[in-house]
């Protein structure tokens, strides 16, 4: 705008002294050629500067004059700018010549002066505008990235520890300053976020804790029944609600983040072998390349039993392991995933009812795969979902960080 302004302004400026003083040099040569056509008239000698047919006079006038008009025009003679005046007298081109030099002068030291004065006010206005822009683009950088950081799950991160927006700027000018407004909404959003989450993870926590008595209790007397039918229902039932309650514990604790990872080495094609004699499913581990891994074998072994049940539970077999080094695939030959968890991802208690969908642990509650996906996370390891390409079916790739050793 500033740029736009100051060239419009100098454009204005420029034409509009360029007319006034060459209207003032056209009349200048004028009335001289008035004076002179009065003394050729009259017989009288002419004026200075005045004659008939000059040679310096431009080509174009004299054919103006000859065809019986007058007019004037700027041409250069000699080297010096000039105002050329001319009109017919008997056949022949009457002139006369005003210097014009002066004239140039001042309209070539008008355009300097504009073309100084732009680029020095250009040149303020950049600077000025800059220092204003970069101190709110910086600001608003600073929110968005602390924005970054509480999608990502960091509910604790605010602007104004992180030195942005607001702090230590007077109350006036904190109530005038947008970028402060934002900044301060955010803060307030992500405090409030922070408390309702803490709140829900607190409540899910005590609801599982409060509930492992009474099923130890009930799990213990069912044990008393007598056998049959209707007995082997309730055990069945109440294993489920176990299963589920310690679910519910990992989950609060996956979310409070209050868990210890502790890491040792292990040889993952061992643990993978492990994690199906303990899931005591008809599971094929295929072993192509072996590895040392630096990881949480207990978390690690969650992650693989979950999604290996969970392929048993909803897909169809067979159900292939494979170990490839640091990554570790399950497929199923079911349906495969649903759409929405490949999309989003697990979601808890969603059950997608096909191949590999979603379910997990605890029968179609929704809670093996959430549960893996953030042990892996706490042990930072990748774990994606997609659909197998030919033959169909479910898999999951387990990603594991990089092994200080690779083992055979």
């Amino acid at each position: 705008m500033c740029c736009s302004l100051a060239a419009v302004l100098g454009v204005l400026v420029h034409v509009g002294v360029t007319r006034q003083t060459v209207s003032a040099a056209r009349d200048k040569a004028l009335e001289q050629l008035h004076d002179a056509t009065r003394a050729y008239e009259a017989g009288e000698a002419l004026p200075p500067e005045s004659g008939l047919d000059p040679a310096a006079l431009p080509q174009s006038l004299r054919q103006l004059a000859l065809s019986g008009r007058r007019g004037t025009v700027v041409a250069e003679r000699d080297g010096r700018p000039t105002m050329w005046a001319a009109a017919p007298a008997d056949g022949r081109a009457l002139a006369t010549a005003v210097d014009y030099e002066q004239s140039a002068r001042t309209i070539t030291g008008l355009d300097n002066a504009i073309i100084g004065s732009s680029v020095l006010a250009i040149g303020g206005t950049l600077l000025v505008g800059g220092f204003a822009v970069r101190r709110v683009t910086r600001r608003l950088h600073q929110t968005a990235t602390v924005a970054r950081r509480i999608s990502r799950g960091e509910l604790d991160a605010r602007v104004g520890d992180a030195g942005g927006a607001g702090r230590g700027a007077s109350a006036r000018s904190a109530r005038l300053d947008e970028v402060a407004t934002v900044a301060r909404a955010l803060d307030t959003m992500a405090g409030t976020l922070q408390a309702k989450l803490v709140s829900e993870q607190r409540f899910t926590a005590d609801v599982a804790h409060e509930l492992r008595t009474p099923l130890t209790g009930l799990q213990a007397a069912s044990e008393l029944l007598p056998e049959g039918r209707a007995t082997d229902l309730v055990r069945e039932r109440v294993r489920t609600m176990r299963r589920l309650t310690e679910d519910l514990l990992e989950i609060s604790r996956l979310d409070s983040g209050s868990g210890v990872v502790e890491t040792d080495l292990h040889r993952l094609g061992r643990v993978a072998e492990r994690v199906v004699r303990a899931a005591g499913t008809d599971t094929e581990v295929v072993v192509v390349r072996d590895a040392h891994v630096e990881t949480d074998r207990r978390r690690l072994e969650r992650v693989l039993g979950n999604l290996v049940v969970n392929a048993h539970r909803h897909g169809r077999a067979p159900v292939v392991l494979t170990v490839a080094g640091p990554v570790v695939t399950v497929r199923d030959h079911g349906e495969g995933y649903p759409e929405y968890l490949l999309a989003h991802g697990p979601q808890r208690f969603r059950s997608g009812g096909a191949g590999g969908g979603g379910g997990g642990g605890g029968k179609g509650h929704g809670l093996g795969l959430t549960i893996a996906a953030g042990q892996a996370e706490a042990i930072g390891a990748r774990l994606e979902f997609r659909n197998a390409g030919s033959g169909g079916g479910a898999e999951a790739v387990l990603t594991l960080p990089w092994p200080p050793a690779a083992g055979g």
